[in-house]
């Protein structure tokens, strides 16, 4: 299958992606994850990137899409993917159709973890105090939702559109989660 997580920063995205692709034997393919990484080693791409993700920003799409496209291409992801964090805006999901078409697939589902704004807040601030992660601030964190949901919240309406848009429940207990997407992936699979 190929697939998209949807949902705000601190939904669950990274943990349910993870759990959804080892059951169905494709790769996560998490742009945050990426991201971090390139910090953590200092590359090129990680200096571009660290001032714009500490001041609780995005990427720049350009950057984004090479990666995303990159990524796509390695021999891991030929049989399906599951794309956490992204796409985030309509030009990354023009992008992500384009790289597609190029090599004659589509997207079969996009899930859309929907969960509390203020329990997610509290839920990053928590994560943030346990991992040390010194972006996590209340700010921060309340940025990068507002951000959310001017620019990447309205890909729900696009792909809902499209017929592709499956909604789950993102609140509660990790496992009833999870159970709820592979309830919600078994009426997406295409024949």
């Amino acid at each position: 299958m190929r697939l998209i997580i949807l949902g705000p920063p601190g939904a669950g995205k990274g943990t349910q992606a993870t759990r959804v692709a080892a059951r169905l034997g494709i790769p996560a393919i998490s742009t945050g994850d990426i991201f971090r990484a390139n910090i953590k080693n200092e590359t090129e791409l990680g200096r571009q990137v660290k001032d714009i993700l500490a001041s609780g920003g995005y990427v720049t799409d350009e950057i984004t899409n090479a990666i995303v496209r990159d990524r796509l291409r390695e021999a891991d992801a030929e049989g399906g993917f599951l794309l956490d964090g992204y796409p985030r805006t309509l030009a990354q999901v023009d992008a992500l159709d384009a790289m597609l078409a190029e090599d004659g697939h589509a997207l079969d589902a996009v899930l859309e973890l929907t969960v509390d704004e203020d329990a997610v807040v509290h839920r990053l601030l928590k994560r943030a105090e346990i991992e040390g992660r010194a972006d996590d601030t209340e700010e921060v964190i309340r940025e990068r939702q507002a951000i959310y949901r001017r620019e990447t919240a309205p890909l729900a309406d696009v792909y809902a559109g499209r017929e592709l848009l499956v909604q789950v429940d993102g609140m509660g207990e990790v496992d009833e989660v999870t159970s709820r997407i592979d309830d919600a992936l078994k009426g997406a699979r295409r024949s």
